[in-house]
């Protein structure tokens, strides 16, 4: 792999994509740095070997250009004390004030482009965009796993222009090694737990784990989906009508390729969608008619948790239940401690992104697991088998 190791990066400028789209509250205070702190040491090393640093990333989804509510400057304080080293600003990311800056950065020092999307052409991938944008730099790192998926400008196009000198970040190198030791070296028996709302969002993933799990863990609401397709009662539930079909598919797979594939027994049902609702506990498939399903159960609590206590391989991507209500939020965390002592007992277990980060998170254990992936969608479809564009343009 083409990492930031092999190269010194002494008198050179180096163009780094990063992952900086980190939620701001209304006064523009980060409220989560974690993808900022992922960054860092690729930072740190190209600043030790005596190079320059010109950053670049996205933040939020802007709709017509430049917004102040989506611009970078919010973030560069919080950056420079990251780093303890003073960070600049060009409040464009191609133009004069960009190129001038960054023409004129000394070793050692740091430049934050703004918000790449402010230009359509950066999600479009084109071409002259990422030219302009390599102009600026001798070496182009990327180590924005959270959009390695995308054949974005900046993520993918832009790797042409640096034939020899382009390499991935720590951070990057990382989320490839730990989603292949998943993927490729998992030791058995090998678990996934599966949650979120819908099937749809899940299927590909399914279908590839089920040529490599022991057990596939099947819980929050796309659960639902499940228990109506075998005829059970579900209430209010979250349902995909239309996938109840590939989920009894899906069953008759795992049995002809023996795998385990579990689904919650009981489920913690309330009479609408609120953490103050009424709340009891039934059977799975036995919702009444005005009640929802908000959480696995007790009994299915148990079940998942024997299961992942003894396992040597887990992958987790999704809720159990709506964890962001604190009484619906049992199974989720249950989930999640049987996973860390899993981790104790010598298990190796990846963290899909997304909310099953959120919810280690919320939890306090994130430095209990074996690791954490920054990157929600680029992480699924890495596992789904799919080439990640920002991944290969390093290693073309």
């Amino acid at each position: 792999m083409k990492t930031v190791d092999q190269f010194n990066f002494k008198d050179k400028k180096a163009i780094v994509r990063v992952d900086f789209n980190v939620p701001l509250d209304a006064d523009f205070n980060i409220t989560d740095d974690k993808r900022m702190r992922a960054a860092l040491p690729t930072i740190q090393k190209i600043v030790r070997d005596g190079g320059s640093v010109i950053l670049m990333s996205h933040l939020g989804r802007p709709k017509d250009g430049p917004t102040d509510k989506y611009s970078l400057k919010h973030i560069v304080a919080d950056l420079s004390r990251m780093l303890s080293l003073p960070v600049k600003f060009a409040d464009d990311c191609i133009g004069e004030d960009a190129v001038h800056q960054a023409a004129n950065l000394f070793p050692g020092e740091i430049l934050l482009l703004e918000n790449l999307r402010f230009y359509k052409e950066e999600e479009k991938g084109d071409v002259g965009f990422a030219e302009k944008l390599s102009k600026m730099a001798d070496v182009y790192v990327n180590d924005a796993f959270g959009t390695a998926h995308r054949a974005h400008a900046s993520t993918t196009i832009i790797a042409q222009f640096f034939p020899e000198a382009k390499y991935f970040g720590y951070l990057m190198a990382e989320e490839i090694k730990n989603a292949e030791k998943v993927i490729n070296g998992a030791e058995k028996p090998f678990t996934a737990i599966m949650g979120g709302a819908k099937v749809s969002d899940k299927i590909l993933l399914i279908e590839n784990l089920l040529e490599k799990v022991d057990n596939l863990i099947i819980g929050g609401g796309m659960a639902y989906t499940f228990a109506k397709a075998q005829g059970g009662e579900i209430g209010t539930s979250l349902l995909e009508a239309d996938r109840m079909a590939l989920c009894l598919e899906l069953l008759d797979k795992a049995k002809a390729k023996g795998v385990n594939l579990v689904l919650p027994v009981d489920t913690v049902i309330a009479d609408k969608f609120d953490n103050e609702a009424q709340k009891d506990t039934v059977d799975s498939g036995k919702i009444p008619a005005d009640w929802m399903g908000l959480d696995i159960g007790p009994k299915t609590v148990a079940l998942f948790s024997d299961i992942i206590k003894n396992s040597k391989t887990l992958l987790w991507n999704g809720p159990m239940g709506v964890f962001e209500m604190e009484n619906f939020q049992q199974g989720t965390k249950a989930v999640a401690e049987a996973v860390v002592e899993a981790t104790k007992n010598g298990a190796f277990s990846l963290i899909g992104g997304g909310d099953s980060a959120a919810a280690i998170a919320k939890f306090g254990l994130e430095d209990e697991v074996s690791y954490v992936s920054t990157g929600g969608g680029a992480l699924l479809e890495y596992m789904e088998g799919k080439e990640l564009p920002g991944v290969a343009a390093i290693q073309q």
